[in-house]
């Protein structure tokens, strides 16, 4: 059989022009690279994959689905009945290079970690789950981030490998924010134990107080950091961006410390998403890191904070909470970096306040979701990969002024790039990451662009033009790219500009195949069909014109000589004149310069082009003044360039530019300094004498004397004319114009006159003019051994060697001075070795951190270091101190060093008093035993005052234990009860759908202003019967003047500009428009889709199209309402409307199973935590034999509950309770026999009459003929009236404040207990919300042919707008029918269906609806503790309904689209079969009360327009106003 896993992964590899794809069948959570081997390590959903760097499989491993359980501890086994086949995310990937382990980490068994071999990830090195807590490392839950980083712990003499793990919160999670965890077993410690406890950061308020959300992890320099966004606190759920820092090495993360970043001056975009670090020594990014970032709003930015920058900001918080009391001047603060990693007597953990934070302005704004940032650094630019939400992945140039220039290479999937985002070892590739696969793709692609504009239009710093090859090419690849001009990239788009081209040869010889014209002197493509003799093919470059063999071959710089060439392939040309360019006119600086003549020449020939042509081999340009500043080296030069001394102008030129005779023999040798200056009697020193015109070669120096005295010439170190080297002999002195003296220098004792065996000791020889020779003539040894001479002058350093002799200590030795070969000078018993330092103690081991023992230890390490004469015993101290008693109590601490002396401060010698032995005991043993006793007698008392408390409070949680075991077993009974299947009751009664017409006018008109005396409800005209027939006569043209476009158009504009006519008119009037026009339903369609063009046009310009049918506040949007309301009522009646019934129905009849409080409107059992009876209430079950009076003997059993008012068990009429054998009594809700309870009065319940089961009640009408009574009247309208749960008053009030705190807290507890029933009442009525989910949103089955129709309308117009994206589209759709139409309808379902519904039914129909509007949006909410109970509580089936509105919205799409005359045909059936059951005459009548009210602005608008005017629009209104309204015109 094949192994599963290996059939999860495919590995693609590249064609010609493809990338690299590694594919994998789960979910990718993570992927690291091994920085040493190039290696790619991606940990998906259930597995591990080894990639090398070019994306194949090397090894793989299955790290699930595996058996677990979040309740349960691992272990997990057969124990823990809840497990089940659990997916394995991956959480966190860390490589370990230095001992090839990589760290795993996943979701399964409460975040354990494992180790695997780096080269072979199968092999797993190490895991156990026996370890309990403290090996939970990362988060068992998908939604929690975990981030970690490789670092080092110090423990003693041991550096331990560990990792550092930072994760939010998650609810079955180990509480460590932050924790480090060791990799290693060390003396107590496992594997992946937290070996660092830090309350302060690691406690559960802090971790719950702010709910972090860790991105991402680096550290830099002995500092980790944290990049992640939470809250302000529980009651602010805002997100802020944060980054902390503390050391790496920190042992009890002291130096933890927060700081805010700000993007934007507002703060605008606060959540961040992913971040990148980005280290660079440039000028453009110098050691920043990039994030992105969001806001609440649509846009996306790129913000950019250096790394400076943070840390300096981090030093100011840090230096203002350790000395400043938390306020930060910008002062010097030297606290935070004495103490740059914390103490224990300082404040920790720290953070900034908000008006402190570190802010930056966004660097790039973009409309998409931005997932991933990967930046590099190219020919000092600064390149961002920028990932997408839609796949792309955007390059950015982080310029001054950052813009988008392109994106990366390769097809775009569609899926999400996701925060790994890694370039590969050598920089030059870029691994993506999406959501299943990961592409290796190129960081450029210039080998795209064929021309220089186009590589220079890219503006992409990797490409610029090279010249020379004539290609687009990174500067790396472009040969001499160093050169000027050799490789072009401009931000401008400038491409070089050739001026000037040497022609036949570089045309014929070049790569591309050219040929020459000799007559237009142009180069062109080769052509076979232009011939000739002036026509030089492509290498041929023998037949071009050319020169040769020029003579002579050097010239002279500024003399003008003439050249003579030979000529060949000149027969076109008759050659009148040639000129070398103004060749010989020039200056070069240098002695020789090689040069390429283009020669110019005018010819006799028909063309008037001059003649370009070649000169081959070089000529030599040349200098006899550079480098030659004297006769001898004017005369050195080779005779080829005759070149003479000029007397006249004392330089060295070309024969021919001097004018007068040249000397025969160059002036007398000029000295111009000595070298050394001193040298001793008996010479042997080297000499070094400096001038001019000393000899051309050195066998021209004949004799040198020095002070008449005879001096070597030293011939290899002589320079021609400048310099030459001499070794002096004798002992005379003499002088000349530069001295040179003779002299006995003194030696001074040593500075060190002892020093280690080793060698290494500095000692510095004093003496009188030791400055004589040079320091290469000097030599020092130490009792023969060398010293290595450092310095020389007036005095003499040298580092003493090792010694090499048996004795040690030595004997004094003497030191040599050594001055050439003739001259020592021995300074005898000067120094000697002594052995090699051994330390055996030190003292103090310990100290207070306080300035006078600082000077202490200061004064005792110089002294003991440098001046061991000054290290006084105890005598000494003694006596000092006794001799100071006597004379003073102030001394000054003077410390000496060197030529130094520095006053440190004063001591002060208190004055010691004799105090006898007799009276110092006692005086302490008896107040230490009286201390002893009482400790102990506090201790005891506080133990057993603590025993007592506990055992109080034990007692007080098992009873709590108890009370809350059998809450717990009721409502698990409860739910068992209740789960029964309530289909088939359902089904087998009859569905009560409401006929078209109350549907609409349900619909369209509730709830209305005049509620059911709207005449559109009752169709009602108040019309006299006279001008009954005038009136149908004018609303009948009023109608057809509303057929007119033109008028409807213009008349609903004019109204639409009126500030009276608010939104509650607006709906009003399209609602009647509606009725109006349902005789015309594609007229109206047409309509609504101009009106609907307007808008979208409006809210796309003001750059705001999602906020497009989010409300009805225009006419056209309640039109789009009731449009779909009347293309969807027999879709309701045919598919959707049965499972909103059995939905209705069944959570109706799951309220009603339970008691309701008829005053507070709760209920036992509802999906509204508002709604929920808290409180337990006794009830049972009653069986009522029911009998209607006047309408026959039959009865009908009805089940009621005892504790039911009798107005909830009456419908519409009294209650009789007939018993038998005995006369009748009436029952109502208050009576005289209502039950009280201080000032409030229970209502009556069935109960309280006794009622019992099988009771007869009758039902019949009671009218109230004879007059109320005062008391009755009174007890009527009392409002103080309970029914199962009473209101607290005041007196109650004050008794719960005075109550404990202990009570309140119990009281709360068990309230919270009930939230229980909301699972219960939400698994009863699961299955009948799926299927009204399904039957509304699934695109399988029938799809209503408006539904398509007008999400096609949509798409076309969010293709015609550029700022229109899916997001956006999806929006428009959802307000259109989610939100528009199918949360209306189940919100109420009276509107289709005869039902009523009451105030208990709305709010958990209010439930269901909130969760179908959270469904249909692209938000995601973060769900927290403090998130509402309502929103809990289908939290987990919010992604499975979410994914079910993408698919119908694509599924619809996929659909065949309905045509215009197909939807008209379908309009058209439906008004012709039901618009003659509406009220259209009153609708009209409705209608011109708008025009009748705003009828001069209507005239006046209608006049306006030329449109209206041909059509008479303004005559036909006014006639029908003269009719409708009576009055008599001109007309």
């Amino acid at each position: 059989m094949l192994d599963p896993l290996k059939l999860g992964s495919l590995c693609y590899r590249p064609s010609h022009g493809e990338n690299a794809v590694f594919s994998s069948e789960t979910l990718i959570n993570n992927v690291v690279a091994d920085p040493h081997t190039g290696r790619l390590y991606v940990g998906a959903v259930n597995a591990i994959y080894q990639l090398n760097s070019d994306l194949n499989l090397e090894f793989q491993a299955k790290t699930g689905p595996k058996k677990d359980n979040r309740q349960c501890t691992p272990p997990v086994n057969d124990a823990c009945e809840e497990a089940v086949e659990t997916n394995n995310h991956n959480k966190l990937l860390l490589v370990h290079g230095t001992k090839d382990v990589l760290v795993v980490c996943g979701s399964l068994f409460r975040g354990i970690c494992s180790l695997r071999n780096l080269s072979k990830v199968d092999h797993q090195l190490y895991f156990s789950d026996n370890k309990g807590e403290k090996s939970y490392v990362a988060s068992a839950e998908e939604g929690v981030s975990v981030v970690g980083v490789m670092s080092y712990f110090t423990e003693e003499k041991d550096n331990l490998t560990v990792f550092l793990v930072a994760k939010g919160y998650g609810s079955h999670d180990s509480t460590k924010l932050i924790s480090t965890r060791i990799l290693q077993d060390h003396r107590d410690w496992v594997v992946f134990d937290s070996i660092i406890e830090a309350s302060a950061v690691q406690a559960n308020p802090f971790v719950l107080l702010y709910l972090h959300d860790f991105r991402f992890a680096f550290k830099d320099r002995g500092f980790v950091y944290f990049l992640f966004s939470r809250t302000l606190g529980v009651q602010d759920t805002k997100n802020f961006t944060f980054i902390s820092r503390m050391c790496e090495n920190d042992h009890f993360y002291y130096s933890y410390t927060e700081l805010q970043l700000n993007c934007s001056a507002t703060n605008k975009y606060n959540k961040v998403q992913v971040m990148i670090v980005h280290f660079a020594d440039t000028e453009i990014s110098c050691q920043q890191f990039s994030i992105t970032l969001s806001s609440d709003s649509e846009k996306r930015i790129l913000c950019m904070y250096p790394l400076k920058a943070i840390n300096d900001k981090l030093v100011q918080i840090i230096g203002a909470c350790y000395s400043n009391s938390g306020i930060i001047d910008h002062k010097p603060n030297d606290m935070a970096h004495r103490y740059k990693c914390g103490a224990e007597f300082l404040p920790s953990p720290l953070a900034s306040k908000a008006e402190f934070a570190l802010t930056a302005e966004p660097s790039l704004t973009h409309k998409a979701h931005l997932t991933a940032v990967a930046v590099a650094e190219e020919m000092g630019h600064a390149v961002a990969f920028v990932g997408t939400a839609t796949g792309e992945v955007l390059k950015v140039h982080l310029s001054a002024h950052p813009e988008v220039y392109g994106r990366a290479a390769g097809k775009v999937s569609g899926d999400k790039v996701n925060k790994n985002l890694l370039f590969d070892s050598s920089l030059e590739h870029l691994y993506i990451t999406t959501e299943k696969k990961v592409r290796l793709v190129p960081v450029q692609a210039c080998q795209q662009e064929t021309s220089c504009h186009s590589c220079i239009g890219l503006k992409d710093p990797y490409c610029g033009w090279c010249v020379l090859e004539g290609k687009c090419t990174r500067k790396q690849d472009c040969g001499r790219s160093s050169e000027l001009n050799t490789w072009l990239w401009s931000p401008d788009g400038k491409c070089v500009q050739i001026q000037g081209f040497n022609p036949c040869i570089a045309c014929v010889t070049s790569k591309w195949g050219c040929q020459w014209d000799a007559q237009t002197h142009s180069c062109s493509d080769d052509d076979h069909n232009v011939n000739g003799d002036y026509i030089i093919k492509p290498q041929q470059s023998d037949n071009c014109p050319q020169f040769e063999s020029p003579e002579p071959a050097l010239i002279p710089v500024g003399y003008q000589i003439p050249i003579s060439f030979q000529g060949r392939n000149l027969d076109s040309y008759m050659v009148r004149s040639v000129r070398a360019a103004d060749l010989l006119e020039q200056e070069v600086a240098k002695e020789e310069e090689t040069s390429n003549l283009t020669l110019s020449s005018q010819s006799s020939s028909s063309s008037s082009s001059p003649l370009l042509a070649a000169v081959s081999p070089t000529v030599v340009l040349y200098s006899c003044s550079v480098g030659r500043e004297d006769c001898s080296l004017c005369k050195h030069a080779d005779s080829k360039y005759q070149c003479v001394w000029c007397a006249a102008s004392h330089s060295c030129v070309y024969r021919e530019l001097c004018r007068s005779p040249q000397p025969a023999q160059c002036p007398n040798p000029e000295i111009t300094d000595i070298s050394p200056r001193y040298g001793p009697l008996n010479g042997r020193i080297s000499v070094t004498i400096k001038g001019s015109n000393m000899g051309i070669k050195k066998d021209d120096i004949k004799k040198i004397t020095v002070a008449g005295v005879d001096c070597i010439h030293q011939e290899d170190r002589y320079s021609v004319s400048t310099r030459y080297s001499n070794r002096s002999d004798g002992e005379r002195s003499g002088t000349s114009q530069v001295y040179f003296t003779y002299r006995v220098r003194q030696d001074l004792p040593l500075t060190h006159e002892r020093g280690p065996a080793a060698g290494g000791t500095v000692i510095t020889i004093g003496g009188k003019d030791l400055d004589t020779a040079t320091k290469e003539d000097v030599a020092v040894t130490v009792g023969g051994v060398p010293c290595e001479v450092l310095s020389f002058g007036t005095e003499i350093t040298c580092k003493t060697g090792r010694y090499r002799g048996q004795k040690v200590p030595s004997d004094r030795l003497t030191v040599t001075v050594k001055y050439g070969t003739n001259t020592t000078k021995d300074i005898h018993g000067a120094y000697q070795y002594s052995e090699n330092p051994k330390i055996s103690d030190y003292n103090p081991k310990a100290s207070f951190i306080c300035r006078t023992r600082l000077h202490q230890s200061l004064r005792s390490r110089s002294t003991e270091s440098h001046m061991e004469e000054n290290v006084y015993n105890n005598e000494d101290i003694k006596q000092r101190e006794e001799s100071f008693q006597v004379q003073q109590h102030v001394v000054c601490l003077q410390v000496k060093f060197g030529h130094g002396e520095w006053v440190v401060g004063s001591v002060y010698y208190s004055r010691k008093d004799d105090i006898p032995l007799a009276i110092i005991i006692p005086a302490v043993i008896i107040p230490m035993l009286l201390f002893i006793a009482v400790s102990v007698y506090c201790y005891r008392r506080k133990s057993q005052q603590a025993e007592r408390e506990y055992e109080k409070v034990k007692h007080q949680l098992e009873n709590l234990e108890e009370s809350v075991r059998d809450r717990c077993k009721k409502e698990f009974t409860d739910l068992m009860i209740e789960m029964e299947d309530h289909t088939s009751d359902l089904s087998e009664g009859r569905i009560p759908f409401l006929d078209y017409k109350t549907y609409t006018n349900r619909n369209f008109f509730l709830p209305s202003k005049d509620g059911a005396n709207d005449p559109m409800i009752t169709g009602k005209l108040q019309i006299p019967e006279a001008r009954r027939a005038t009136v149908a006569q004018a609303l009948n043209q009023f109608s057809n003047l509303l057929n007119s476009k033109t008028f409807l158009i213009n008349f609903i504009h004019t109204l639409e500009r009126r500030p009276d006519f608010n939104a509650r008119s607006r709906g009003y009037f399209a609602s009647l428009l509606t009725v109006a026009l349902h005789g015309k339903l594609e007229y109206y369609t047409d309509i609504m889709r101009t009106l609907l063009l307007e808008l979208m046009d409006e809210h796309v310009q003001n750059k705001n199209p999602k906020l497009m049918l989010r409300r009805s506040e225009t006419v056209v949007e309640r039109m789009l309402c009731n449009w779909m309301s009347i293309c969807l009522y027999q879709f309701l009646r045919d598919t959707a409307g049965e499972p909103l019934y059995k939905l209705f129905k069944a959570l109706k009849h799951q309220i009603e199973k339970g008691p309701v409080d008829a005053k507070m409107k709760k209920a036992k059992y509802t999906l509204n935590d508002t709604g929920l009876l808290g409180d337990d209430v006794e009830y049972s079950v009653l069986t009522l034999q029911v009998l209607v009076h006047g309408e026959g003997p039959d009865v009908t059993p009805v089940k009621v509950l005892n504790c039911d008012t009798i107005s909830q068990v009456r419908i519409f009429f009294y209650f009789q309770k007939w018993r038998p054998g005995s006369t009748g009594q009436i029952l109502s809700d208050l009576d005289l026999t209502s039950q009280k309870e201080g000032r409030w009065k229970r209502l009556n319940t069935l109960a309280h009459y006794n009622v019992r089961d099988n009771a007869t009640l009758v039902l019949s009408r009671v009218l109230h003929t004879h007059p109320v009574s005062p008391a009755e009247n009174a007890l009527l309208e009392d409002d103080n009236t309970f029914h199962l749960v009473r209101q607290p008053d005041e007196i109650d009030e004050v008794k719960s404040k005075r109550g404990s705190m202990k009570d309140k807290a119990m009281t709360k507890a068990i309230t919270e207990i009930y939230l229980t029933r909301l699972l219960s009442v939400k698994g009863t009525l699961q299955q009948f919300v799926d299927n009204f989910f399904r039957s509304v949103l699934c695109s399988s089955s029938v799809v209503p042919p408006a539904v398509k129709y007008f999400f096609d309308f949509l798409d076309e117009q969010a293709q015609r707008h550029d700022n229109v994206d899916e997001e956006t589209l999806h929006i428009w759709k959802t307000n259109s029918l989610p939100m528009r139409f199918w949360v209306n309808i189940l919100r109420n379902p009276h509107f289709i269906f005869d039902v009523h519904v009451t105030e208990v039914v709305d709010a958990s129909l209010h439930v269901i609806a909130q969760t179908f509007m959270d469904a249909c949006t692209k938000t995601e909410h973060k769900l927290s503790r403090e998130s509402p109970s309502n929103k809990l509580l289908y939290a987990k089936e919010i992604s499975t309904y979410k994914k079910m509105v993408d698919d119908y919205y694509r599924g619809i799409r996929q659909m065949v689209p309905v045509s215009d005359q197909d939807m008209n045909t379908h309009l058209a059936e439906v008004s012709r079969q039901h618009t003659d059951k509406l009220n259209t005459q009153v609708a009209l009548n409705q209608l011109y009360q708008f025009a009748s009210k705003y009828y001069d602005v209507i005239i006046q608008s209608l006049d306006e327009d030329p449109a209206a005017q041909n059509k008479q629009l303004t005559l036909r209104l006014q006639q029908v106003a003269a009719a409708l309204e009576n009055k008599v015109t001109d007309l």
